[in-house]
Protein backbone atom coordinates (compact mmCIF):
# COMPACT_ATOMS: atom_id res chain seq x y z
CA UNK A 1 0.00 0.00 0.00
CA UNK A 2 1.56 3.39 -1.22
CA UNK A 3 2.11 6.33 1.51
CA UNK A 4 -0.50 9.05 2.04
CA UNK A 5 0.03 12.23 0.44
CA UNK A 6 -0.28 15.46 2.45
CA UNK A 7 -0.74 19.19 1.00
CA UNK A 8 0.38 21.33 4.68
CA UNK A 9 0.29 25.19 4.03
CA UNK A 10 1.74 27.39 6.42
CA UNK A 11 4.93 25.08 7.26
CA UNK A 12 7.36 28.01 7.68
CA UNK A 13 7.78 27.30 10.82
CA UNK A 14 4.97 26.89 14.16
CA UNK A 15 2.15 24.18 14.23
CA UNK A 16 2.81 23.68 9.96
CA UNK A 17 6.46 23.16 10.20
CA UNK A 18 5.63 20.59 13.10
CA UNK A 19 3.10 18.82 11.31
CA UNK A 20 5.27 18.17 8.44
CA UNK A 21 7.63 16.57 10.31
CA UNK A 22 5.89 14.25 12.14
CA UNK A 23 4.26 13.41 8.87
CA UNK A 24 7.24 12.53 7.01
CA UNK A 25 8.68 10.97 10.37
CA UNK A 26 5.29 8.30 10.06
CA UNK A 27 6.47 7.05 7.06
CA UNK A 28 4.05 9.49 4.83
CA UNK A 29 4.75 12.02 1.60
CA UNK A 30 4.63 15.48 2.29
CA UNK A 31 4.13 18.96 0.46
CA UNK A 32 4.82 21.82 2.67
CA UNK A 33 4.23 25.24 1.01
CA UNK A 34 5.86 28.42 2.36
CA UNK A 35 5.02 31.97 1.33
CA UNK A 36 8.89 32.40 -0.32
CA UNK A 37 11.80 29.54 0.31
CA UNK A 38 14.47 32.12 0.24
CA UNK A 39 12.74 33.63 4.04
CA UNK A 40 12.04 30.33 4.63
CA UNK A 41 15.77 28.69 4.00
CA UNK A 42 15.54 27.20 7.60
CA UNK A 43 12.21 25.21 7.38
CA UNK A 44 12.99 24.24 3.83
CA UNK A 45 16.15 22.63 4.86
CA UNK A 46 14.31 20.89 7.10
CA UNK A 47 11.67 19.58 5.29
CA UNK A 48 13.42 18.59 2.38
CA UNK A 49 16.56 16.65 4.71
CA UNK A 50 13.22 14.63 6.52
CA UNK A 51 11.82 13.42 3.06
CA UNK A 52 9.46 16.01 2.12
CA UNK A 53 9.32 18.59 -0.61
CA UNK A 54 8.21 22.00 -0.82
CA UNK A 55 6.15 24.75 -2.90
CA UNK A 56 5.79 28.37 -3.40
CA UNK A 57 2.39 29.12 -2.31
CA UNK A 58 0.53 32.11 -0.89
CA UNK A 59 -2.95 32.91 0.44
CA UNK A 60 -3.37 35.75 -1.72
CA UNK A 61 -2.90 34.64 -4.32
CA UNK A 62 -5.73 34.38 -7.41
CA UNK A 63 -7.79 31.33 -6.97
CA UNK A 64 -6.39 30.65 -10.67
CA UNK A 65 -3.13 30.76 -9.50
CA UNK A 66 -3.46 28.52 -6.56
CA UNK A 67 -5.60 25.98 -8.65
CA UNK A 68 -2.60 25.71 -10.68
CA UNK A 69 -0.38 24.96 -8.15
CA UNK A 70 -2.21 22.30 -6.40
CA UNK A 71 -3.29 20.55 -9.39
CA UNK A 72 0.62 20.04 -10.05
CA UNK A 73 0.67 18.67 -7.39
CA UNK A 74 -0.94 15.35 -8.54
CA UNK A 75 -2.95 13.00 -6.29
CA UNK A 76 -3.71 14.31 -2.19
CA UNK A 77 -5.01 12.80 0.48
CA UNK A 78 -4.97 15.00 3.51
CA UNK A 79 -5.10 18.72 2.75
CA UNK A 80 -4.45 20.60 5.92
CA UNK A 81 -5.15 24.37 5.49
CA UNK A 82 -2.60 25.88 8.26
CA UNK A 83 -2.04 29.01 7.37
CA UNK A 84 -2.61 31.92 8.64
CA UNK A 85 -2.02 35.39 10.43
CA UNK A 86 -3.35 37.70 12.80
CA UNK A 87 -4.12 41.51 13.13
CA UNK A 88 -4.68 43.10 16.13
CA UNK A 89 -6.20 46.24 16.71
CA UNK A 90 -9.42 47.78 18.05
CA UNK A 91 -11.83 47.01 15.17
CA UNK A 92 -12.55 50.92 14.77
CA UNK A 93 -8.91 51.51 13.48
CA UNK A 94 -8.35 48.65 10.89
CA UNK A 95 -7.94 49.69 7.75
CA UNK A 96 -9.36 48.74 4.48
CA UNK A 97 -5.90 46.90 3.22
CA UNK A 98 -5.36 45.08 6.46
CA UNK A 99 -9.09 43.52 6.78
CA UNK A 100 -8.89 42.33 3.05
CA UNK A 101 -5.20 41.26 3.82
CA UNK A 102 -6.83 39.09 6.77
CA UNK A 103 -9.83 37.51 5.08
CA UNK A 104 -7.97 36.57 1.83
CA UNK A 105 -5.25 34.85 3.60
CA UNK A 106 -7.16 32.87 6.81
CA UNK A 107 -10.58 32.76 4.30
CA UNK A 108 -10.18 32.65 0.51
CA UNK A 109 -6.81 31.30 0.46
CA UNK A 110 -7.85 28.37 2.15
CA UNK A 111 -10.94 28.30 0.42
CA UNK A 112 -9.16 28.69 -3.03
CA UNK A 113 -7.26 25.23 -1.80
CA UNK A 114 -10.75 23.27 -0.98
CA UNK A 115 -11.88 24.15 -4.20
CA UNK A 116 -8.44 23.42 -6.10
CA UNK A 117 -8.68 19.77 -4.38
CA UNK A 118 -12.27 18.74 -4.17
CA UNK A 119 -12.40 17.22 -7.77
CA UNK A 120 -9.57 15.26 -7.22
CA UNK A 121 -10.88 13.65 -4.61
CA UNK A 122 -14.40 13.51 -6.04
CA UNK A 123 -13.01 11.31 -7.74
CA UNK A 124 -11.26 9.20 -5.85
CA UNK A 125 -14.43 8.79 -3.60
CA UNK A 126 -11.83 9.98 -0.80
CA UNK A 127 -10.32 12.60 0.99
CA UNK A 128 -9.58 14.30 4.18
CA UNK A 129 -9.75 18.31 4.65
CA UNK A 130 -8.42 19.62 7.79
CA UNK A 131 -9.10 23.84 8.18
CA UNK A 132 -7.03 24.86 10.90
CA UNK A 133 -8.92 27.41 12.67
CA UNK A 134 -8.57 28.86 16.32
CA UNK A 135 -10.73 29.12 20.22
CA UNK A 136 -11.19 32.62 18.77
CA UNK A 137 -13.73 32.00 16.44
CA UNK A 138 -15.68 29.97 19.60
CA UNK A 139 -14.22 33.37 21.95
CA UNK A 140 -13.27 36.20 20.59
CA UNK A 141 -11.77 38.84 22.52
CA UNK A 142 -10.61 42.26 22.51
CA UNK A 143 -8.21 43.30 19.49
CA UNK A 144 -9.35 40.35 17.82
CA UNK A 145 -11.95 40.97 15.65
CA UNK A 146 -10.90 40.62 12.00
CA UNK A 147 -9.06 37.94 13.09
CA UNK A 148 -12.00 35.54 14.87
CA UNK A 149 -14.33 37.06 12.10
CA UNK A 150 -11.84 35.04 9.37
CA UNK A 151 -11.55 32.16 11.68
CA UNK A 152 -15.08 32.26 11.88
CA UNK A 153 -16.21 32.42 8.26
CA UNK A 154 -13.68 29.41 7.91
CA UNK A 155 -15.18 27.52 10.66
CA UNK A 156 -19.08 27.84 9.12
CA UNK A 157 -18.29 27.06 5.49
CA UNK A 158 -16.29 23.72 7.17
CA UNK A 159 -19.54 23.08 8.96
CA UNK A 160 -21.82 23.49 5.12
CA UNK A 161 -18.52 21.85 3.51
CA UNK A 162 -18.69 18.71 5.61
CA UNK A 163 -22.38 17.87 4.89
CA UNK A 164 -21.74 18.94 1.00
CA UNK A 165 -18.65 15.94 0.31
CA UNK A 166 -19.78 13.63 3.10
CA UNK A 167 -21.63 11.22 0.21
CA UNK A 168 -18.32 11.77 -1.81
CA UNK A 169 -16.62 10.04 0.92
CA UNK A 170 -15.03 13.11 1.76
CA UNK A 171 -13.88 14.36 5.75
CA UNK A 172 -13.72 18.00 6.90
CA UNK A 173 -12.41 18.38 10.51
CA UNK A 174 -11.74 21.80 12.19
CA UNK A 175 -8.96 21.86 14.50
CA UNK A 176 -9.52 24.73 17.34
CA UNK A 177 -5.90 25.51 19.06
CA UNK A 178 -5.44 27.58 22.30
CA UNK A 179 -2.16 28.89 22.47
CA UNK A 180 0.69 27.11 21.55
CA UNK A 181 4.29 28.11 22.45
CA UNK A 182 5.23 28.95 18.51
CA UNK A 183 6.45 32.03 17.10
CA UNK A 184 2.57 33.41 16.35
CA UNK A 185 2.34 35.91 19.23
CA UNK A 186 6.31 37.32 17.29
CA UNK A 187 4.37 37.60 14.16
CA UNK A 188 1.45 39.20 16.17
CA UNK A 189 3.71 42.27 16.73
CA UNK A 190 4.90 42.61 13.34
CA UNK A 191 1.41 42.29 12.05
CA UNK A 192 -0.31 44.85 14.39
CA UNK A 193 1.14 48.18 13.71
CA UNK A 194 -1.24 50.35 15.33
CA UNK A 195 -0.77 52.03 18.49
CA UNK A 196 -4.21 51.77 20.50
CA UNK A 197 -6.33 54.75 20.97
CA UNK A 198 -6.73 55.92 24.65
CA UNK A 199 -9.95 55.70 24.58
CA UNK A 200 -9.63 51.99 23.70
CA UNK A 201 -6.76 51.17 26.26
CA UNK A 202 -9.45 48.68 28.61
CA UNK A 203 -10.05 46.44 26.86
CA UNK A 204 -8.50 46.58 23.85
CA UNK A 205 -4.63 47.80 25.15
CA UNK A 206 -4.94 45.53 28.01
CA UNK A 207 -5.69 42.05 26.21
CA UNK A 208 -2.65 42.79 23.63
CA UNK A 209 0.11 43.59 25.98
CA UNK A 210 -1.09 40.45 27.76
CA UNK A 211 -1.10 38.33 24.42
CA UNK A 212 2.01 40.19 23.26
CA UNK A 213 3.84 39.45 26.75
CA UNK A 214 3.04 35.72 26.61
CA UNK A 215 5.68 34.28 24.29
CA UNK A 216 7.51 31.52 25.38
CA UNK A 217 5.18 31.21 27.92
CA UNK A 218 1.93 29.79 25.84
CA UNK A 219 0.65 26.57 28.01
CA UNK A 220 0.72 24.44 24.43
CA UNK A 221 3.00 21.74 23.37
CA UNK A 222 3.58 22.00 19.10
CA UNK A 223 4.64 18.43 19.08
CA UNK A 224 1.70 17.54 21.17
CA UNK A 225 -0.45 19.32 19.56
CA UNK A 226 0.41 18.05 15.60
CA UNK A 227 0.54 14.29 17.55
CA UNK A 228 -2.99 14.79 18.02
CA UNK A 229 -3.73 16.28 14.42
CA UNK A 230 -2.35 13.45 13.01
CA UNK A 231 -4.16 11.16 15.28
CA UNK A 232 -7.55 12.31 14.82
CA UNK A 233 -7.11 12.45 10.99
CA UNK A 234 -5.65 8.84 10.32
CA UNK A 235 -7.36 7.17 13.46
CA UNK A 236 -3.69 5.92 14.20
CA UNK A 237 -4.06 5.20 18.03
CA UNK A 238 -2.45 8.02 20.55
CA UNK A 239 -5.19 10.36 23.22
CA UNK A 240 -7.02 11.56 19.80
CA UNK A 241 -7.09 8.22 17.68
CA UNK A 242 -10.41 7.34 18.64
CA UNK A 243 -11.76 10.56 17.74
CA UNK A 244 -11.84 9.79 14.01
CA UNK A 245 -14.53 10.60 11.77
CA UNK A 246 -16.65 11.12 15.45
CA UNK A 247 -15.80 15.11 15.65
CA UNK A 248 -16.34 18.12 13.46
CA UNK A 249 -14.23 20.15 15.86
CA UNK A 250 -10.81 18.93 17.35
CA UNK A 251 -10.01 20.99 20.24
CA UNK A 252 -6.31 21.46 21.26
CA UNK A 253 -5.03 22.91 24.59
CA UNK A 254 -6.81 22.95 27.87
CA UNK A 255 -7.05 27.13 27.80
CA UNK A 256 -9.24 26.51 24.10
CA UNK A 257 -11.07 23.57 25.99
CA UNK A 258 -11.83 25.57 29.07
CA UNK A 259 -12.90 28.95 26.89
CA UNK A 260 -15.08 27.08 24.67
CA UNK A 261 -16.55 25.32 27.92
CA UNK A 262 -17.37 28.21 28.98
CA UNK A 263 -18.97 30.00 26.09
CA UNK A 264 -20.85 26.73 24.75
CA UNK A 265 -22.46 27.43 28.43
CA UNK A 266 -23.45 30.49 28.09
CA UNK A 267 -25.01 30.25 24.39
CA UNK A 268 -27.12 27.50 26.21
CA UNK A 269 -28.21 29.71 28.96
CA UNK A 270 -29.19 32.28 26.55
CA UNK A 271 -31.08 30.42 23.98
CA UNK A 272 -32.99 28.82 27.12
CA UNK A 273 -34.02 31.99 28.56
CA UNK A 274 -35.37 33.51 24.95
CA UNK A 275 -37.46 29.82 23.63
CA UNK A 276 -40.68 31.46 24.52
CA UNK A 277 -39.53 34.80 22.59
CA UNK A 278 -38.25 32.92 19.74
CA UNK A 279 -41.66 30.97 19.73
CA UNK A 280 -43.91 33.68 19.82
CA UNK A 281 -42.85 34.69 16.24
CA UNK A 282 -44.23 32.11 14.69
CA UNK A 283 -47.42 31.60 12.94
CA UNK A 284 -50.48 29.69 15.12
CA UNK A 285 -52.49 28.87 12.60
Amino acid sequence: MSASVWLITGASNGLGLALTLHVLRAGHRAFASVRNKEKSADAVKQIEKAGGSVVEIDMTESQTSIAEKVKAIGHIDYLINNAGYSILAACEVITEKEATLQMNTNFFGPLYMIQAILPAMRAHGSGTIVNISSVAAQDPLPACSLYSASKAALEAASEALALEVAPHGIKVLIVEPGNFRTNFVNALADASPHDTPEHYDHPVGQTLRKLLTAHGKQIGNPEAGVSRIFEAVTGEGGPAGHLTGKVRRLVLGSDAWGRMKRKSENHVKELNMQEDTAKSTDFTD
